[in-house]
């Protein structure tokens, strides 16, 4: 499934966000999923669901500069101290494991003063579609 036949202005119709709750985060996570390691994300069920599956999203870095299309391939809800292991791997922050998901997450959302080991997250998984050249704002489909 490549994007290959949508037009430039395409996604430029679609939701836009950044990662994290600053550029230096929304840079460092938007190079993740550049990078094919991050494909899945959370948040607080208090934010309510924000996708669905199917549904593109843009991705920003931390200046706002479109770099990427994701889909949403997955969207589930459990307790942060039910998040496995597997979805922590997908976050692919940190090294990865389920104890580096626990402490980040944990500042994340204390940071956001909604943390609680039992607090309810909607637990997204996403492909990446295209690449967004933050030059001439070209998309690149993602080769799979």
């Amino acid at each position: 499934m490549e994007m290959a036949e949508e037009s430039d202005t395409d996604w430029r119709s679609l939701e836009q966000f950044s990662f994290g709750d600053s550029p230096q985060l929304a840079d460092e996570l938007a190079g993740l999923v550049l990078a094919g390691k991050k494909r899945a994300t959370c948040w607080a069920a208090s934010e309510g669901p924000k996708t669905q599956v199917g549904k593109r999203w843009v991705v920003r870095d931390g200046s706002s500069v479109p770099i990427a299309v994701i889909e949403t391939v997955e969207l589930t809800q459990r307790r942060f101290d039910e998040v496995d292991a597997a979805f922590a791997f997908d976050e692919g922050e940190g090294d990865r494991t389920l104890a580096s998901w626990r402490r980040a997450h944990q500042n994340y959302f204390g940071r956001q003063g909604t943390f609680s080991p039992d607090m309810t997250l909607y637990c997204e998984r996403f492909r990446l579609i295209a690449r967004i050249d933050p030059k001439g704002l070209e998309l690149t489909p993602n080769v799979i």
